[in-house]
Formats: structure tokens, C-alpha cells, sequence
């Protein structure tokens, strides 16, 4: 009788190993690895181990009174893999479900169930971080399956009938059930094995693509940097397109699409926007959910990576698929790792430009300080007035002395806003007396701001440019208006002038790094630094009409702090 109940228990456990393999292919699988689960993934993997293990139950064989079974498989393999909470759980749900079904050995059978998984979980946690492997489960089995013949034959009100019972039954259910854990437990422990191989890979080919990634980067988020990157990207994996994009455009899309996702084109998608609005992946799993506004789009899932420097979105990555719901929860990592690398990668870019564009402007604000035509200019100014008026003759030659002293201090990366309005003071008292009453000058600073920090050489190179190239050109001259106040956590600063203005083709040129031939530290200069010491949100702002002049803006954080020496 034994041997024909040990051969009807093993193919129950067949039928169980088949269920453990399915189980392997889920996404519900991938829980039972997590450092951390939500309730509701504890749930699904108490669900999960619970129904195995009342399946157990029913496919066991009524034996003299009581039913042989392999019940105790889905409680201990709970518990080892899952921890005592799951384990736990899992065990009164089945322990309480085989008590109510009755007979004269439920309530030893129940119990047992319970300390099984209890069991189980305590060694879960006394192992961690290591897994327990089939050799723990089979011990595990044996010592639980022994306790629940021993509890028969000490609950039982007939000790001859517990025995005949345990006597028939206890190898077949030993052997049963400690096959089921072991064979659950190899095919889990394989299952994750590969999951392990397909993450390593997976990784190595984000460290691939990064590696290749770099050289463009380099160059910080642009669209030749972005269209090389999502080239390489879809080259190397099975995405239908890859797009990148900043705040407000897309930078690049490589593949399916490219008809009407196009680079320079504004945000089409609304996913795009919730993935820059949020700062969190967003999953488009239908054409639906990726929002495209393009009938017949071919793009039908997608993973929106943000991308981030200094903890600010500046773009996003892109991975489309020609299917829905194509992703699978490697892919997803895989994009998130990506994206991750990207941002380390745009970051080291932007301090390595930080660290050019202050070299570049120290020097290019030790040229501007022996600028010929500037010098030229104020000591023949100075020179026609020695005559006419010595006393502001006089007054231009300290200027002069103070504006130089000023810009000799250029080693100091941060000034108080009332030293870089002196040094503006000093600039315009000297242009001033050139262009006469042809030259007006508006200060609008509230005080409460005065000592706010500023990167030095902001202010002067932008008032610089609204008297050279905004009013220099007109007969009639003009005027410069300087506005600073505080709005909110922020400070505002505007220098407008009713110059000639900026035709619109130049105006799209005028901050792109390396524009314009001048000696001084120029709007692109200005602009990268402000970029990259505070982010992309605070560049600067470009407003101009021809004829009718130019107004530049730009905030800083009124909270940042600079050394000032």
C-alpha cells in the first residue's frame, strides 16, 4: 500500500512542479526577491502559496480516517522563500481550512501546517541575506512531517488507529513532500538564476551603451549628442525607436516614426510631459497612454526615463516598442539604469563646462580689461574734459582705476549683488560720459536684496551689450534700465534697453556657447554659467524686437550661497 501511495502522492507533486514553473515565468515570481514588499505583493504571494497548499489538501488520499496529502509543501516553501509573515499567514489559511474539513487527525494536521510555515520563516530570517536552498527544505520537510506523525499519536484518542495511520503513511508523506519542496525550490532557484544571467546582461549592455555614450555627452544635452546616443541605444537593443528630449523639445528620434516625431518638433506625447511634470518613469503600455496626437502612429508602448542634473529634469529618455504592453520588467529596469548613468554622465559634463567656461571667462575677462577700444575711448574722453572740466576729468580717472580693480578680481566666483552693481557703476559712469545725454541710465534694486549672492561678471556683460549693441548704433542714443527685486524664494533681474533689437535668425544664435568674436564675457558665457551653477530653469531669458529694443532675464534661488571673499 505504501508503494501505491508514495507513486499517487509523487504525481501530485508532478502537478505541483508544473505549477511552481508557471509560477517562475510570472512577474509575481520576481516579488519573492525583493528587499522590501508592499502589502499588496505580500497578498498576491499568500494567495499564491496558499492556494498550493490547500491543492495539497485535495489532492490527497483518504487513508483509514485521515487524508494523506502534500499540504505542507506550499506553507514551507512560503516560508523559506517569503519570510515568517508570509509563511505564517500562509499556514493558518491552510492549517485552519484542513481543520475544517474534520476527521480525527485535523486538528494535528492543522497545527502542524501553521508551525510548518512559521517554521520555515524563522529560518528565512535566521539565514538572510543568503536563500535557502532545497538541502534546507528537505530538512525542513522531514522535521515538520515527523512533528505531525508525532502529534497524531499524542492527540489522538486511539492510539492504535494513529499508528496503523502513521505506520502507512508517514514515509510515503515524508518522501512526497520533501520532493515537492526540493523540486519547488530547484526550479525557483533556477528560475532566479536566470533571471540573474538576463540582468547581468542587461547591465552589461547599459554599461555598453554608456561607455559608448560618454564622447557625446561630453558635450553636454544637445541635439547632435542626443541623436548619436538614441542611434546607439537602438542599435544595440530590440526597441522599435529612441527618442530623447529636454523640457521642451525633442532633441532626437531614431527609428519607427520619424516621419512625424522629428527632432526640434515641440512635446508631442502626453507621457513625455507627465514623465518632465512628475520626475518619475511613466509606462505607456498602449498607443493610447503614450498620447501621440498622429493618426497612425506606429509606436505603441514606451518606457519615459526622466533625465536629471543637479536634481532637476532636463530631458527625458525615450525607449518605444512596435507592440502593446512590449515592456517587461527588465526592460524597465534596463531603461532605468540607462537613464540613471545618462544623468551621472550629463552632470559630469556640466561641472567639466563650469570648469572651462570659468576659465574661459577669467580670461576673457582679463582681455575685456585691456580691451584697446574701451581703454582708447575713456582716456580720450578723459583727455578732451582735462581742459574743460578738471574735477570730472578727475572723477572718470578714479572710475577708470575702480572699474580695473574690480575686474582684477575675477579668481572670486561669487559676489554680492551691490559689489556687481558698483562694478556696473563703474562701467556706466565711464560711458556715460562719452555718449552725454544720449545715454540714460534706470536702477530699480530693492534694497532688501543687496546682498544677495551673484556669479561674478553677470550683470556688467549683459549692460555691456545693451550700450554696444543695442544703443551704440542710434543717433539718438537711448536708455538702460536696470531691475532686480525678490519673488518669492527667487530674485529677478531684467536689463532692458530701446536699442535697435535683435533680428529673430541672431536671436537664435546669440547663446549658443562660442557665438560672437567680442573680447568680453558674452550672453552665451553668462548664460552657461547661470545654467550650470543653478540649472536649466535659470538661463537666461531673451526678449527683442527690431527697432524697438532688448530686454535679458534672468532669477537665481534668493537662498543660494556663494564664497565671497
Amino acid at each position: 500500500m505504501q508503494d501505491n501511495l508514495s507513486m499517487i502522492l509523487i504525481q501530485r507533486i508532478a502537478i505541483i512542479a508544473v505549477i511552481a514553473y508557471v509560477f517562475s515565468q510570472t512577474k509575481a515570481f520576481r516579488l519573492m526577491f525583493k528587499e522590501e514588499t508592499t502589502p499588496r505583493e505580500n497578498a498576491i504571494l499568500i494567495l499564491f502559496f496558499s492556494s498550493i497548499s490547500i491543492a495539497g489538501t485535495y489532492f490527497g488520499i483518504p487513508v483509514e480516517g485521515a487524508i494523506a496529502n502534500v499540504r505542507d509543501t506550499g506553507s514551507i516553501v512560503a516560508g523559506l522563500l517569503c519570510g515568517p509573515l508570509v509563511g505564517g499567514v500562509t499556514g493558518l489559511i491552510s492549517g485552519l481550512h484542513r481543520i475544517s474539513l474534520g476527521g480525527f487527525t485535523a486538528v494535528a494536521c492543522g497545527i502542524t501546517t501553521i508551525v510548518g510555515g512559521l517554521l520555515a520563516g524563522y529560518i528565512h530570517t535566521r539565514m538572510k541575506p543568503k536563500t535557502p536552498d532545497w538541502i534546507v527544505g528537505v530538512t525542513t520537510g522531514v522535521g515538520v512531517i515527523q512533528f505531525s506523525m508525532a502529534l497524531i499519536l499524542v492527540t489522538s484518542d486511539s492510539f492504535a488507529a494513529a499508528w496503523a495511520l502513521v505506520s502507512s503513511v508517514d514515509i510515503p508523506m515524508t518522501a512526497a513532500n520533501t520532493l515537492g519542496i526540493s523540486v519547488f525550490m530547484i526550479i525557483i532557484h533556477n528560475a532566479r538564476e536566470y533571471q540573474t544571467r538576463i540582468g547581468a546582461l542587461q547591465t552589461h549592455k547599459a554599461l555598453r551603451i554608456a561607455n559608448a555614450a560618454l564622447p557625446y555627452f561630453r558635450q553636454g544635452l544637445n541635439p547632435v549628442s542626443a541623436e548619436k546616443v538614441s542611434a546607439t541605444i537602438l542599435s544595440m537593443t530590440s526597441a522599435a525607436a529612441v527618442a530623447i528630449t529636454n523640457r521642451e523639445h525633442a532633441l532626437s528620434h531614431v527609428g519607427l516614426g520619424d516621419d512625424h516625431h522629428r527632432a526640434g518638433n515641440a512635446l508631442m506625447t502626453s507621457a513625455t510631459r507627465a514623465c518632465i511634470e512628475s520626475g518619475q518613469i511613466t509606462l505607456a503600455n498602449s498607443p493610447q497612454e503614450i498620447g501621440c496626437s498622429h493618426q497612425g502612429c506606429p509606436l505603441k508602448s514606451a518606457i519615459v526615463v526622466p533625465l536629471f542634473c543637479r536634481d532637476e529634469v532636463t530631458g527625458t529618455l525615450k525607449i518605444y516598442y512596435a507592440r502593446e504592453e512590449a515592456m517587461t520588467a527588465l526592460d524597465i529596469e534596463f531603461a532605468q539604469g540607462l537613464a540613471h548613468i545618462f544623468s551621472t554622465q550629463l552632470e559630469l559634463a556640466g561641472l567639466q563646462q563650469a570648469t572651462e567656461l570659468a576659465a574661459k571667462a577669467e580670461l576673457k575677462a582679463l582681455r575685456a580689461q585691456i580691451n584697446p577700444h574701451f581703454l582708447f575711448n575713456a582716456l580720450n574722453t578723459i583727455v578732451s574734459l582735462c581742459r574743460t572740466n578738471p574735477e570730472e576729468a578727475r572723477t572718470l580717472i578714479i572710475e577708470l582705476s575702480d572699474f580695473f580693480r574690480r575686474s582684477l578680481k575675477t579668481s572670486r566666483d561669487f559676489v554680492t549683488l551691490r559689489e556687481e552693481l558698483e562694478h556696473v557703476d563703474s562701467y556706466l559712469t565711464l560711458e556715460k560720459a562719452r555718449f552725454g545725454p544720449r545715454l540714460t541710465i534706470i536702477k530699480q534694486i530693492d534694497d532688501d536684496i543687496q546682498n544677495a549672492i551673484i556669479p561674478t561678471f553677470t550683470l556688467q556683460p549683459l549692460v555691456e551689450n545693451a550700450v554696444k549693441h543695442g544703443l551704440l548704433a542710434k543717433e539718438q542714443g537711448g536708455t538702460v534700465s536696470i531691475t532686480a527685486h525678490r519673488s518669492g524664494n527667487h530674485i529677478s533681474v531684467a536689463i532692458a534697453d530701446d536699442g535697435q533689437g535683435i533680428s529673430r535668425p541672431l536671436l537664435k544664435q546669440v547663446l549658443v556657447t562660442g557665438f560672437g568674436k567680442g573680447a568680453g564675457v558674452g550672453l552665451s558665457n553668462v548664460n552657461e554659467r547661470l545654467r550650470n551653477i543653478y540649472g536649466p530653469t535659470h538661463e537666461l531669458v531673451i526678449e527683442s524686437e527690431e527697432g524697438r529694443g532688448t530686454t535679458v532675464r534672468f532669477t537665481i534661488p534668493a537662498s543660494a550661497r556663494g564664497v565671497v571673499a
